[in-house]
This record gives C-alpha cells, structure tokens and sequence, in this order.
C-alpha cells in the first residue's frame, strides 16, 4: 500500500450528475467545487493502494470541508480542474491538487462504478465534459478598440454575451465568439448594469483582463448553482507565465541569493537576487526579483524563508524552481 497525504480543504456543494446506475452497473461522474481557508485543508488524503485501481479519496475527515461536500471514502479521482488524471503518476495528481491553492474542482467516481467500468474496457475520459474551464484573456486595445462588444437583455444586470471582431485583439487574446462574461479585471460583473460595465472598460485604459466562459461551461456551472471563479481559469494564452528553472549546481554552487522580503500583491515571499553572471542560475534564465513558488515540484506558500532554504538545499546537487517575475506576480493577485 502506497499512501500519500496532502490533507487536501472546500466551500461549495457538489456538482452531482445523474447516479442511477445503469445497465451495465456505471453511474456517473459526481463533481465538487472544493475551497479552503489558507488554515485549513482539503479535508481528505488520496491513497494508491495495492490491488485497488485508480486514485483513491481515504480518510475523510469527519465535519471537514470534503465530507460537508459530499466526497465518500472509496471514491475514485478522475479529474482535478478539468484535466483528466486516472492515468497519471500518484505523486503528480497529489502536486496537481496542491498547486491549486485554495480552490480545486475534482471529478470522482464511487468505487463500485470505476470498477464496473474498468472491467467493462471503457474509457473513463469519455464519461466527462471535454472542457469544464473557463478562459482568462488580456486583451491589449489597438486602433479599432479592444475588438470585442457587448450584449445585455434589457433591464437585466450582470448577464453579458461577447461578439468578437474576427482577427481583432480579442479574437487574438483567446477571446471566444458568443461567451459570456463573469469577471473584468477581477471584478465579479454580476452586479453590473450595462452603463457600469461600459464605464468600467473605459477606465480600464489599453488593457484589459476577462473571465470568460463559453455557452456550454456557462451552462455547466449554472445548471449546479456554482461560481465559476478565475482560479479555475484556463491560462495559457495570457501572456505572464511562470518559469520552471531546473539547475545543477557547480564547484562555485548555484550562484544565486535567497532574501525574504514584502510582495507587491501583498504578503511575504522569497526573492532570487545576485545572480551571479555566467553560473547555473543565469545559465537557467534566473533573473533577479523573481519569486520563488515552488522548489522541487512542492509549493511553498506559508514557508518562512529557512524552512525554503531548507526545501532548496535537500537535494545536495540540484533543485528545480517554479518561478514568476514581478509583472507576472502583480498581475495574477489583480485577477484573484
């Protein structure tokens, strides 16, 4: 038996789908929008256990965020944040979950039904949606505008459907024809009358960013009475990525210094300064201001900067570090 625990917390009800069971003994994936305080935890572990297939959601703790959700002990993990992962190695489902933060949609099957279907040859990725998320995009104005305009049925607030001019900045951004708008700039626009919203994107100047989902995401939440929120956001085609910087250290080390210090968004973390020109560190595209997010595949929100240290100097000649430069920070805590 192979255990692992990342007392993995939650805050909204289940998505649940249809559970009749069907004839040949499959029932249907249930859902759960998981979210937690930073003090808190997922409320339950995820095992790989010796002659049990799959993921496996164990120790529920009882009055915890999981169990107040629905989440039962045996149940197998299939997706977390839309990504299918019955197939993937346990410890990078594990990191998946911990790297969402406070807020994680999973996709799980009881016990008897992964069974039933394992069994039976089906391909479990067939039995989910093929695309729960929905899309942050950062659209830069040109000449024409940010090339996008906006619909709402009179009288009514916070419901907001996009036309998108073909090769415009928001057909270029990712912006998707006909979706409907839920946040600007990380502001929830449920509220919103339209002159607010119009108001709102004037004073947004050049940029703007927006979480948009298309029709059938939409519909995919609302049917479940759930908030779609920018943590659950497909990213790819913002521009502010981070950096995984992989480094083999030299008879000079690393050739870098890690200094604690204030965040612009807030908080504190752990700084990449003098980086030394010509070592592994520069050799990676270290650059200094970056912050640390994660040091060998662990995140380490909440570490104090020995405990970091600590995390970096584990493995004796190398370490992996999830980075993201300042823009990048600043602009990831505007959106939430």
């Amino acid at each position: 038996k192979f255990e692992f625990n990342p007392k993995v917390g939650i805050d909204n009800p289940a998505l649940t789908l249809t559970e009749d069971m069907d004839g040949e003994g499959v029932g249907e994936p249930r859902f759960y929008l998981l979210t937690k305080e930073n003090t808190e935890t997922f409320g339950f572990c995820l095992h790989e256990e010796l002659g049990c297939q799959g993921h496996v959601i164990r120790q529920i703790e009882r009055g915890g965020v999981a169990q107040r959700r629905g989440l039962q002990d045996g149940d197998r993990l299939l997706q977390v944040n839309g990504h299918f992962v019955d197939h993937m190695d346990h410890l990078r489902v594990v990191q998946k979950i911990k790297a969402s933060g406070n807020q994680v949609l999973l996709a799980v099957l009881d016990g008897d039904s992964y069974e039933a279907a394992k069994s039976l040859g089906r391909d479990l990725s067939q039995m989910l949606p093929d695309d729960i998320r929905p899309r942050l995009c950062h659209v830069t104005r040109d000449k024409s505008g940010f090339g996008f305009s906006v619909s709402c049925p009179e009288g009514t607030k916070g419901t907001f459907q996009l036309s998108v001019l073909q090769d415009g900045p928001a057909d270029r951004a990712g912006v998707p024809p006909g979706c409907w708008l839920l946040e600007l700039n990380g502001d929830s626009v449920k509220s919103y009358s339209y002159i607010q919203l119009t108001k709102k994107l004037k004073q947004s100047g050049n940029k703007v960013t927006l979480l948009v989902a298309s029709s059938a995401v939409e519909e995919f939440y609302r049917l479940r009475g759930l908030r779609v929120t920018a943590a659950l956001a497909d990213t790819s085609r913002l521009p502010f990525r981070v950096r995984e910087l992989h480094l083999v250290k030299g008879p000079a080390g690393y050739g870098f210094l890690l200094k604690e210090d204030d965040c612009s968004s807030g908080g504190v973390g752990q700084f990449l300064w003098d980086v030394d020109v010509g070592l592994p560190a520069e050799q990676a595209g270290m650059k200094e201001g970056d912050r640390v997010l994660a040091v060998n595949g662990e995140s380490i929100e909440g570490l104090d900067h020995e405990q970091t240290v600590h995390r970096i100097r584990a493995r004796e000649d190398q370490v992996t570090l999830l980075v993201i430069d300042p823009a990048g920070d600043e602009f990831y805590h505007s959106v939430g």
